[in-house]
């Protein structure tokens, strides 16, 4: 089967790994990719991912047979609706089920409406309501934009007056819309389901690092690291979350008329009252993919290829239970704000010699034999290990052979894992 994964970051750099090792997989195509996705098939640069009907006339030439969407765009943009239209087969939801992740006011109507544990919220248009409602609630507190802002539209304001700089910057764009939450407690947990608009199946749970600095300070970033398994989300837990915010979200999308297929990622508070859901995404993680697809024991296609057939009856996902994964993202200097392109990347062979190490690629581009930085998140390394005090050590091991003076790093990725492992705990 020839395959065409869409998309350029390290999350698709994982994905490829994964695809390409199917025996079902026979070409994989990436657009555009980046020099890591080359790694496992052929990258079309040259392919308008944005125009779907150069995308389906692609398909139909090179006969496609599973389009795997990789980022969030797409999905919104409607690319599932307008391949599934022409006969091919596309894994993600479509335009009208990917509101999930494109408008964060429709996912907490969507909560309010079926009982989905999640926080307080407020929604607005206007600068002045949005203000007054600011004042009464005070701070803590949560402001988000609305649609899609790469995983940067979110501050959590300590103080009034951050969240009043926050309203004003979101809504001085015409149309714009916020969400005022309130700020919950707790620790936080990524959880994946694989769907199938009626069925769910748990895939995966990992923690990410939101904040670019260490002790999470900073502004918040696209994600500066992750690990999994999340050894705080227990089985029970797992039943929990699958019981009142997985399978309600699938029941109220499926009576609206549009059913949730593809990758259904919640953002979860574990607060003092239970679970509670932050947001939706609906594809997979950047860069939970570069620690859940190293631990993936099972083919992933046939998995992908059930829920694109609403058929997920018997589908089971398994992941070594035995070991941990862990990447730390590298970043070019001033990220997440402006960053300089262009500087040379040296040791990435060298950092992923070992079996348990990857080095993932996302902001890339190659030069001749030179692989130069071209974006603000630039590689994702990421290793195994028995614990994930072990992942950890061997995925900084594996920084330290990586000769890029202009990049930077968190250095304390999993922390909070390898504590619990220190008061035995365990993954």
């Amino acid at each position: 089967m020839n395959i065409l994964l869409i998309g350029s970051g390290g999350r698709e750099h994982a994905l490829a790994y994964a695809l390409a090792k199917s025996p079902l997989c026979t070409r994989l195509f990436t657009a555009p990719g980046n020099p890591g996705t080359a790694q496992h098939g052929e990258n079309r640069p040259d392919l308008p991912v944005a125009d779907h009907a150069a995308v389906r006339a692609f398909c139909e030439r090179e006969g496609i047979g599973l389009v795997v969407v990789g980022p969030e765009a797409p999905l919104v943009a409607g690319l599932v609706d307008d391949l599934t239209a022409a006969g091919i087969r596309a894994f993600g939801p479509t335009r009208a089920a990917a509101q999930l992740e494109g408008s964060k006011g429709f996912t907490k109507d969507l909560c309010a409406r079926y009982g989905i544990p999640t926080a307080a919220y407020a929604r607005f248009s206007a600068l002045d309501p949005a203000l007054a409602y600011l004042r009464e609630t005070g701070a803590p507190i949560v402001v988000k934009a609305d649609g899609l802002a790469a995983g940067k539209g979110v501050t959590v304001a300590d103080t009034l007056e951050q969240a009043e700089a926050a309203l004003r910057a979101l809504l001085s764009e015409p149309g714009a819309e916020v969400v005022i939450e309130e700020c919950l407690v707790g620790e936080e947990a990524s959880f994946f389901a694989l769907c199938d608009g009626t069925r769910a199946i748990p895939v995966g749970t990992a923690q990410d690092h939101k904040r670019v600095f260490d002790g999470d300070r900073g502004p918040n970033t696209g994600g500066m690291g992750a690990y999994s398994p999340a050894s705080i989300v227990t089985p029970e837990l797992e039943r929990t979350v699958m019981e009142t915010i997985i399978a309600p979200t699938l029941r109220g999308m499926r009576e609206r008329g549009t059913p949730f297929t593809g990758i259904l990622y919640a953002g979860l508070m574990l607060t003092e009252a239970g679970p509670k859901l932050i947001e939706y995404n609906t594809r997979f993680g950047d860069p939970e993919a570069q620690v859940l697809m190293p631990r993936l024991a099972s083919d992933l296609v046939p998995a992908l290829l059930s829920a694109c057939d609403g058929d997920l009856a018997g589908v089971a996902l398994e992941f070594d239970p035995h070991r941990a994964a862990l990447t730390v993202v590298m970043a070019a200097a001033g990220y997440p704000g402006t960053v300089v392109r262009g500087s040379e990347i040296r040791g990435v062979a060298e950092a992923a010699a070992s079996v348990d190490t990857h080095v993932f690629q996302a902001g890339t581009r190659a030069e001749g034999d030179r692989l130069l930085a071209d974006g603000g998140r630039v590689l994702a390394v990421t290793a195994l290990g028995d614990s994930v005090m072990d992942a950890q050590a061997r995925a900084y091991a594996a920084v330290a052979r990586i000769d890029w003076p202009e990049g930077f790093c968190r250095r304390d990725i999993g922390r909070r894992a390898v504590a619990r492992e220190v008061a035995g705990e365990g993954i």
